[in-house]
């Protein structure tokens, strides 16, 4: 991602709300929404409007691959995961392998990249296909690409912490910690090999120690390791991935410790990165910023199904969670195309980027596997 670049503007968007919303189940004419169902129809909008035969997602939805990442692919794939957990549908785990091919040759017949963020966002959907399948090839394929990533770790600057790019060692950024942390979590609970316990224990408290904003749980963007100045910009997608690395740290240790964490980051993004008349997660911007908002919700619904979470919390919550599900589901697209924006009050405007699509996909997914597991 290229994060360094982006959003001096957002720092002015960060305010305050109050507002108080209830829950919307329904349309406006009544008429109930049926979760599995729209779940359906956005996954399969995804696939149909963004999948090459070459084995990945184009990035725009006409069919182009002209300004083809990496990184977002990954996302695009959770969502179609997302899908086979919740349906069991060879349908969609029909697509895993030609992806994991796919992105290799695009990418260059390689897994590596020079973004160790994009490589750990690749790592963990390999982690979770083979969470779905339990075929060794995807294990070993995270593995890779785990070695390679925590050489991005340095003690040079910063005083540690993974490097956001491998030709920029100095800049240490909070999106190639956060999913730094959750990788060596997940391949911890898969291997139980200490050594990736420690790696994520270690991860974490870097950041948390550099990046945190103790008095609010804000998570900022990144330190400039050469000047130590610190970008104070906070995006939903480093926030939710802090959320994410503190409960899976929680979930392996059991410390109420990791657990106040993620109840006070979530509480700090649903407070602040949001646009108030709505009380749903603001529109971060097009390109890489589109994908933010789904990435923060992936993380929060684990948060909210983490037992021991304050239950005030997980009122506030749950009900902020069902907001930007309606918000998106009956703002957020044209029915006849069934494409997303980046904002999750409006459709689109012209052409759909994959960014903003697989985000909106993420939610609605997320709110199928809400519903699915009876969240009370």
């Amino acid at each position: 991602m290229r994060n360094n670049i982006l959003i001096i503007t957002l720092a002015a968007c960060l305010f305050w709300s109050c507002s108080k919303y209830e829950d919307v189940y329904t349309y406006g004419n009544g008429e109930a929404i049926n979760w599995n169902a729209a779940a359906d129809s956005s996954t399969n909008s995804l696939i149909r409007q963004f999948w090459n035969e070459g084995g990945y997602f184009n990035y725009g939805s006409n069919g182009s691959d002209n300004g083809f990442q990496y990184w977002p692919n990954a996302h695009a794939m959770d969502v179609v995961i997302d899908a086979f957990i919740r349906t069991n549908n060879t349908q969609y785990s029909s697509y895993f392998d030609k992806w994991f091919t796919g992105i290799k040759a695009k990418n260059g017949n390689t897994y590596y990249n020079v973004f160790y963020d994009d490589m750990e966002w690749n790592a963990l959907t390999f982690v979770r296909l083979y969470e779905a399948t339990k075929d060794n090839k995807y294990l070993a394929a995270a593995r890779d690409l785990w070695n390679d990533i925590i050489k991005g770790w340095n003690d040079t600057y910063a005083e540690g912490g993974v490097a956001w790019r491998k030709d920029m060692l100095y800049s240490k950024n909070a999106c190639s910690n956060g999913p730094a942390a959750i990788l060596a979590a997940r391949l911890y609970n898969i291997t139980k090999e200490e050594s990736f316990k420690t790696w994520a224990i270690k991860i974490y408290e870097w950041e948390k120690n550099t990046l945190y904003e103790w008095a609010t749980g804000g998570i900022y963007d990144n330190i400039n390791g050469e000047s130590g100045a610190i970008s104070k910009v906070v995006l939903t997608y480093n926030t939710g991935t802090f959320v994410g690395a503190a409960v899976e740290l929680h979930k392996i240790t059991g410390d109420a410790a990791y657990l106040n964490d993620a109840q006070k980051c979530a509480n700090y993004t649903i407070t602040k990165c949001i646009d108030s008349g709505n009380n749903v997660l603001r529109d971060e911007g097009t390109g890489d910023n589109a994908l933010f908002k789904g990435i923060f919700i992936r993380y929060y619904l684990m948060l909210i199904q983490e037992p021991g979470l304050n239950e005030d919390y997980k009122k506030k919550f749950i009900n902020f969670f069902n907001n930007n599900a309606i918000n998106v589901w009956t703002k957020a697209t044209f029915k006849n195309s069934l494409l997303f924006g980046p904002s999750w009050i409006a459709p689109p405007a012209g052409e759909a980027q994959l960014t903003a699509q697989a985000s909106a996909g993420m939610m609605v997914e997320a709110k199928a596997a809400f519903e699915k597991a009876g969240i009370q």
